[in-house]
Protein backbone atom coordinates (compact mmCIF):
# COMPACT_ATOMS: atom_id res chain seq x y z
CA UNK A 1 0.00 0.00 0.00
CA UNK A 2 1.74 3.70 -0.60
CA UNK A 3 2.38 5.88 1.68
CA UNK A 4 2.54 2.71 4.37
CA UNK A 5 6.16 0.63 4.72
CA UNK A 6 6.65 -2.47 7.05
CA UNK A 7 10.89 -1.93 8.12
CA UNK A 8 13.47 -3.94 9.91
CA UNK A 9 15.45 -1.61 12.30
CA UNK A 10 18.56 -2.07 12.95
CA UNK A 11 19.10 -5.00 16.04
CA UNK A 12 22.98 -3.72 17.55
CA UNK A 13 22.78 -6.70 20.51
CA UNK A 14 25.18 -9.04 21.35
CA UNK A 15 25.98 -11.06 24.45
CA UNK A 16 24.54 -8.25 26.80
CA UNK A 17 21.38 -8.11 25.42
CA UNK A 18 19.29 -6.52 22.41
CA UNK A 19 19.55 -2.67 21.35
CA UNK A 20 17.21 -2.16 18.53
CA UNK A 21 18.16 1.91 17.06
CA UNK A 22 15.53 4.08 15.59
CA UNK A 23 16.73 7.40 15.23
CA UNK A 24 14.90 10.42 13.72
CA UNK A 25 15.72 12.82 10.46
CA UNK A 26 15.78 10.16 7.66
CA UNK A 27 18.38 7.99 9.44
CA UNK A 28 15.89 5.27 10.21
CA UNK A 29 12.61 7.10 10.88
CA UNK A 30 11.85 8.92 7.58
CA UNK A 31 10.70 12.80 9.63
CA UNK A 32 11.90 14.80 12.19
CA UNK A 33 10.11 13.08 15.27
CA UNK A 34 7.94 15.86 17.12
CA UNK A 35 5.82 13.76 19.23
CA UNK A 36 6.46 10.51 21.06
CA UNK A 37 3.52 8.83 22.77
CA UNK A 38 2.59 5.02 24.15
CA UNK A 39 -0.52 2.65 24.48
CA UNK A 40 -0.28 -0.24 26.97
CA UNK A 41 -2.25 -1.86 29.90
CA UNK A 42 -5.33 -1.71 27.05
CA UNK A 43 -8.43 -3.74 28.04
CA UNK A 44 -9.59 -7.32 25.94
CA UNK A 45 -11.44 -5.58 23.07
CA UNK A 46 -10.04 -2.40 22.99
CA UNK A 47 -9.93 -0.58 19.46
CA UNK A 48 -7.47 2.49 19.47
CA UNK A 49 -6.80 4.78 16.59
CA UNK A 50 -9.99 4.74 14.24
CA UNK A 51 -8.97 8.13 12.44
CA UNK A 52 -6.75 9.49 9.95
CA UNK A 53 -4.42 12.47 10.32
CA UNK A 54 -4.14 15.16 7.52
CA UNK A 55 -0.78 15.86 8.60
CA UNK A 56 0.92 13.56 10.61
CA UNK A 57 3.35 10.63 9.44
CA UNK A 58 3.41 8.25 12.13
CA UNK A 59 6.42 5.26 13.42
CA UNK A 60 4.77 2.27 15.36
CA UNK A 61 6.80 0.18 17.28
CA UNK A 62 5.03 -2.29 19.50
CA UNK A 63 8.28 -2.86 21.98
CA UNK A 64 6.50 -5.56 24.15
CA UNK A 65 4.07 -8.33 23.15
CA UNK A 66 1.84 -7.72 20.42
CA UNK A 67 -0.49 -5.88 18.79
CA UNK A 68 -2.47 -5.51 14.81
CA UNK A 69 -2.78 -2.52 13.38
CA UNK A 70 -5.62 -2.15 10.41
CA UNK A 71 -4.44 0.43 7.63
CA UNK A 72 -7.11 1.47 4.93
CA UNK A 73 -5.77 3.97 2.28
CA UNK A 74 -9.80 4.01 1.10
CA UNK A 75 -9.34 1.96 -1.61
CA UNK A 76 -6.92 -1.22 0.22
CA UNK A 77 -7.44 -2.54 3.66
CA UNK A 78 -4.48 -4.58 5.29
CA UNK A 79 -3.86 -5.72 8.83
CA UNK A 80 -0.58 -5.87 9.99
CA UNK A 81 0.64 -7.61 13.18
CA UNK A 82 3.69 -6.16 15.18
CA UNK A 83 5.09 -8.50 17.48
CA UNK A 84 8.21 -8.28 17.38
CA UNK A 85 10.60 -4.81 18.95
CA UNK A 86 12.71 -4.28 15.72
CA UNK A 87 9.79 -4.23 13.78
CA UNK A 88 8.39 -1.25 12.90
CA UNK A 89 5.53 -0.27 10.83
CA UNK A 90 5.74 3.37 8.73
CA UNK A 91 2.58 4.96 7.59
CA UNK A 92 2.20 8.56 5.83
CA UNK A 93 0.02 11.24 6.63
CA UNK A 94 -4.09 10.63 5.41
CA UNK A 95 -4.24 6.85 6.33
CA UNK A 96 -6.57 5.42 8.30
CA UNK A 97 -5.75 3.21 11.13
CA UNK A 98 -6.94 0.78 13.79
CA UNK A 99 -5.10 -0.67 16.25
CA UNK A 100 -6.41 -3.87 18.35
CA UNK A 101 -6.16 -7.56 19.43
CA UNK A 102 -3.47 -5.99 22.16
CA UNK A 103 -1.80 -8.77 24.23
CA UNK A 104 -2.13 -8.39 27.54
CA UNK A 105 1.47 -7.43 28.17
CA UNK A 106 1.69 -5.13 24.81
CA UNK A 107 3.61 -1.57 24.64
CA UNK A 108 3.13 0.19 21.74
CA UNK A 109 5.60 3.33 21.10
CA UNK A 110 4.43 5.67 18.25
CA UNK A 111 6.71 8.08 16.84
CA UNK A 112 4.66 11.34 15.45
CA UNK A 113 6.23 13.91 12.69
CA UNK A 114 3.69 16.46 14.12
CA UNK A 115 2.72 18.20 17.45
CA UNK A 116 -0.50 17.27 18.89
CA UNK A 117 -3.25 18.99 16.85
CA UNK A 118 -6.68 17.67 17.08
CA UNK A 119 -7.70 19.36 14.17
CA UNK A 120 -5.95 17.74 11.74
CA UNK A 121 -7.97 14.44 12.66
CA UNK A 122 -10.71 12.82 10.62
CA UNK A 123 -12.07 10.40 13.11
CA UNK A 124 -15.04 9.89 10.73
CA UNK A 125 -14.81 6.71 8.28
CA UNK A 126 -17.42 8.47 5.77
CA UNK A 127 -15.97 11.71 6.21
CA UNK A 128 -12.10 10.32 5.54
CA UNK A 129 -13.78 8.50 2.29
CA UNK A 130 -15.06 12.23 1.03
CA UNK A 131 -11.94 14.05 1.61
CA UNK A 132 -9.56 11.00 0.28
CA UNK A 133 -12.29 11.13 -3.09
CA UNK A 134 -12.16 14.93 -3.44
CA UNK A 135 -8.08 15.02 -3.14
CA UNK A 136 -7.95 12.46 -5.64
CA UNK A 137 -10.61 14.80 -8.16
CA UNK A 138 -8.25 17.92 -7.46
CA UNK A 139 -4.88 16.16 -9.09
Amino acid sequence: MKGVEVLELPNLGDDRGELVVAEGGNKTIPFDIKRVFYIYKTTEGTIRGQHANRNSKFFFINVNGSCKVKIDDGITQEVITLDQPHKALYMDKMIWKEMYDFSEDAVLIVLSSEHYDGGEYIRNYDEYLKEIKDKGNNN
